[in-house]
């Protein structure tokens, strides 16, 4: 029994830090798009300007997300390349509204 206070106070620890947004180093991501940007006005400041209002919007809605969606999208937004706010909301926006299609949709054909 006195082992069990240290997994309980552990347990809610680790809790604390799943719900926390994680800390994107959006630098890269920045540099490269606008290095490919096909707009004049697009550069690495607007990108930058992007990135910072995704991660206040995610700030105000991260607990809205389950932590399913919350690992899955953290994940792909990680994955061939930098991280992006910007990316990481859009799969969790896009995750919740496939989680509140009705079942009959989602077994529907596509046309």
């Amino acid at each position: 029994m006195p082992g069990l206070l240290p997994m309980i106070l552990a347990g809610s620890y680790m809790v604390l830090v799943a719900d926390k947004i994680p800390e994107l180093n959006i630098n890269p991501s920045c540099r490269a798009a606008a290095g490919a940007a096909v707009s004049i006005n697009r550069n690495e400041d607007n990108c930058k300007h992007d990135e910072q209002d995704a991660r206040a919007k995610l700030e105000e809605e991260w607990s809205g997300f389950t932590p399913t969606q919350q690992q899955q999208c953290v994940r792909l937004s990680s994955l061939g390349g930098s991280p992006s706010y910007v990316e990481l909301l859009t799969c969790l926006e896009l995750s919740k509204q496939a989680a509140a299609l009705p079942k009959s949709e989602l077994n529907a054909p596509v046309r």
